[in-house]
């Protein structure tokens, strides 16, 4: 693996600025942001109106605390276009969500915006180590998903060539990288493991490949799933985080020289953390639910949007932004099995410290009476164990978690690629097979 750090000229001021001058202008655009959202949406004139709070009340970041929440509810009930602070005519592009849950959360964006959107991904895509010239193979899905429009507009922004692979077809992607040879991939991190999988069943190493740097997001990952990356592709594997309710793509992203959690482009994202319970802003380093305002958007301006994302705000190392650290689990996907707290990425970081599993899970919740179970599927790396051997892997697995997670369960390991592969975005981790109330 060969870093590109950046030099100090590569950067733009404001990755430089002081913290005043940074939330001089973060006060000065968050100030702009609650009158246009105030002054153009109807239903944040309503919320702000009933919260009995008014943009003009505004005179320090610390007063964001006193103005509503927004949520994916918000959205839904707003749909298709109730949030846009301009005339239809004048957004340019809609986004969407796949709507799986419920009506897609429907987003807008003027032409600012996506100049807005591509810049921030541009400054990602350098910070991990991206330069002017470099081929970025993009399989991240296109269409309605922000994933690969974004990834894409942002990519050409800084200057390099774009390979609008999209997702799924895993062995032409892997005759694509062999034969163009691209520097920078951009996919999820699960898909990414189809791919270097991809390049063993063709008999060749990933770890032999052009590339150089994975800029890898749409879902949680652990550091221990970063390592089994870098080890097997021979690359640097570096964050970035986004969501197509506060842009997309391009909101976060880690510096290449540090891979220390992705910085947040705070001069055009103001965040927060609170406790999901209460609604109460906590303090840097302490962990809770992450919440975004948007402070340069104007089709969709978004003001205080609980992600449900669970991370701490930590502080800046490799620019003057802050960092948020990994995303340990979601607020509404967490499961409680026996009052127990589990997040999938708990059960993925012990899987990925037993050499013998591969790094491909799911987890199996279904209900025995009054009582929910869990199981855990796994991989095997090696089809030629004796079933005494993965019985002693299975065991071992079931205390690892019941000592470290703290919650009881069935291991069941199946041979290789006997878990489902995602073919074109986020791993599907968990099965919930319990009755709908």
């Amino acid at each position: 693996m060969v870093q590109r750090t950046p030099a100090p000229g590569d950067l733009e001021p404001i990755e430089r600025a002081s913290r005043d001058e940074l939330q001089a202008l973060q006060l000065e655009r968050m100030k702009a942001t609650l009158k246009r959202a105030y002054d153009n949406v109807p239903h944040y004139r309503a919320a702000f109106d009933a919260k009995g709070v008014h943009p003009d009340d505004l005179k320090s970041l610390a007063d964001l605390a006193k103005f509503p929440f927004t949520d994916k509810k918000t959205l839904r009930d707003n749909y298709p276009f109730g949030l846009f602070a301009v005339p239809r005519e004048e957004v340019v592009r809609i986004h969407a969500s796949s709507g799986t849950t419920g009506k897609a959360t429907v987003v807008g964006y003027t032409q600012n915006d996506i100049d807005t959107w591509a810049n921030v991904v541009a400054r990602s895509i350098r910070a991990a180590g991206g330069r002017k010239g470099d081929m970025v193979h993009i399989a991240y899905g296109y269409g309605l998903f922000t994933g690969g429009l974004g990834a894409h507009y942002g990519a050409e922004r800084l200057g390099c060539t774009v390979i609008p692979m999209s997702g799924g077809q895993t062995e032409k992607q892997v005759q694509l990288i062999c034969d163009f040879k691209p520097d920078i991939i951009m996919v999820t991190p699960s898909y990414m493991l189809n791919v270097i999988e991809e390049f063993s069943r063709q008999g060749m190493d990933a770890a032999d490949s052009s590339l150089k740097v994975g800029i890898f997001g749409a879902e949680p990952w652990t550091d221990a799933m970063r390592g089994e990356i870098e080890a097997r592709a021979g690359i640097d594997a570096v964050d970035i985080y986004g969501l197509s309710e506060v842009m997309g793509p391009g909101v976060a992203s880690e510096c290449i020289e540090s891979k220390d959690g992705p910085v947040i482009w705070e001069d055009h994202f103001y965040p927060e953390i609170i406790d999901p319970e209460t609604g109460e802003v906590l303090p840097d380093g302490e962990e809770g639910e992450l919440v975004f305002t948007s402070l340069t958007k104007e089709a969709l301006p978004i003001i205080r949007y609980r992600t449900r994302d669970l991370t701490r705000l930590l502080a800046p190392t490799s620019r003057s932004m802050r960092r948020m650290g990994k995303i340990t689990g979601r607020s509404d996907d967490m499961l409680i099995i026996r009052g127990v707290n589990v997040f999938p990425t708990q059960i993925e970081e012990l899987i990925l410290k037993m050499p013998a599993l591969a790094p491909h899970y799911q987890l199996v919740v279904s209900r025995d009476g009054h009582l929910d179970t869990l199981e855990v599927l796994g991989e095997m790396r090696d089809a030629t164990m004796t079933q005494e051997s993965v019985t002693v892997l299975c065991r071992d697995l079931e205390h690892q978690i019941k000592t470290f997670v703290g919650v009881s369960t069935r291991v069941t390991l199946m041979p290789s690629e006997g878990i489902e592969r995602t073919m074109t975005g986020k791993a599907r981790r968990v099965i919930d097979k319990r009755p709908k109330s």
